[in-house]
């Protein structure tokens, strides 16, 4: 099999579960799109961490991994056409609320363990906080994509919005975690 098909010459692409090829230029096409570009960005940040881990870093990596495995599962939705949405599974192709109800549990653990920055932060203080702030922008870009794909009608009851929101929430707290965070656990 090639990684060619010619299809998407003409400007569209196919949809998971079949159904009528749309524009690659479709909010739909656009929000999955982002999504993707959100994993990628979560793969830097899981790359920057390297071989050489201490137990947080570990952590992070682990969790990132998770991360992009479940932006898979939203991704998988987003690229689901509304009249096959019946086709989707439950925490492989649909985002559940016990997935949001995860990501909360883990935004409270982290807290608990950094100090929340008291003004704006500028990224850059470690690569991998650098990397996951290019992630959660992304991940925040994502969610303004599935919003105007949900104004238009195109995600009928699904948790993608409160999902991607919370990621977004997640993926700041890693980012301070990275830049310093769980100094108590270091010593």
């Amino acid at each position: 099999m090639r990684i060619y098909t010619r299809k998407g010459d003409t400007g569209t692409t196919g949809l998971l579960f079949g159904g009528d090829r749309v524009s690659k230029a479709d909010l739909r096409t656009d929000a999955y799109g982002t999504t993707d570009e959100a994993v990628s960005a979560l793969g830097l940040a899981r790359a920057s961490i390297g071989a050489e881990t201490d137990r947080v870093e570990s952590r992070l990596a682990d969790l990132i991994l998770r991360l992009q495995r479940e932006l898979f599962v939203v991704g998988a939705e987003l690229a689901t056409h509304p009249d096959r949405r019946d086709r989707l599974t439950d925490g492989t192709t649909r985002v559940t609320e016990a997935m949001i109800a995860a990501l909360e549990t883990q935004i409270d653990e982290l807290e608990a363990l950094v100090d929340q920055p008291t003004e704006f932060v500028l990224p850059g203080e470690s690569v991998t906080g650098a990397a996951l702030d290019l992630a959660r922008t992304t991940i925040r870009r994502a969610e303004r994509r599935s919003v105007a794909l949900a104004a238009a009608g195109g995600l009928p009851d699904s948790h993608v919005l409160p999902y991607l929101n919370r990621l977004a929430d997640l993926v700041f707290v890693m980012a301070r975690v990275a830049d310093g965070g769980f100094r108590a656990l270091r010593e």
